[in-house]
């Protein structure tokens, strides 16, 4: 995969994988030019195969409902194609007062219940998610229906990196997503 900060048209990563056959991941956060990403695409993969690229949105609820369709109607109008995926994770990523990186559940599942009905209503695929969970009852992610609160992050915040959604977080959003697939 490309980040959304390394992914210049000119810049070593792009023209680094340029040169690879395995399918390709792109993220995209709600900074992005969407013309930009088109002529990324195009780069990595010049003949259009299928399977080859997946646009990672990362827009964060707040912004998945702008910027979301202007992306797929670009990608369409271009008729290149991509697999759809979700990292709601990173865009909804803040700071407690307490110093604690952390995301909401809420906001979590906000962006993917606008990037499921997005889809459905353009007519694309949602074709997959991205988290950071662990099996472990860790404390590290707001809300869920097991309510952690901003004063529980202490308790068991054990990431050395991104804040994790937690076991029964984990589970419930399972549950959450495939109502999302049965509608």
């Amino acid at each position: 995969w490309v980040g959304d900060r390394t992914r210049q048209l000119a810049g070593a990563h792009i023209e680094f994988l340029s040169g690879v056959n395995n399918p390709i991941g792109i993220k995209i956060g709600p900074k992005s030019d969407n013309n930009e990403i088109i002529k990324i695409c195009q780069k990595l993969n010049p003949i259009n195969e299928g399977g080859k690229l997946s646009l990672i949105t990362r827009f964060g609820y707040k912004n998945i409902s702008e910027k979301l369709p202007k992306l797929i109607k670009k990608i369409k109008d271009a008729k290149i194609n991509v697999l759809w995926l979700c990292d709601p994770m990173h865009a909804n990523t803040f700071k407690s007062r307490a110093g604690y990186k952390t995301r909401h559940f809420d906001s979590i599942l906000k962006e993917l219940s606008s990037f499921f009905r997005i889809h459905k209503e353009m007519n694309t695929i949602a074709g997959g998610v991205h988290f950071e969970f662990t099996g472990d009852d860790v404390t590290e992610c707001l809300g869920g229906s097991v309510k952690i609160k901003t004063k529980n992050l202490e308790e068991k915040y054990e990431t050395a990196c991104d804040p994790r959604l937690n076991n029964e977080q984990s589970l419930e959003l399972a549950f959450l997503i495939s109502d999302f697939l049965k509608k």
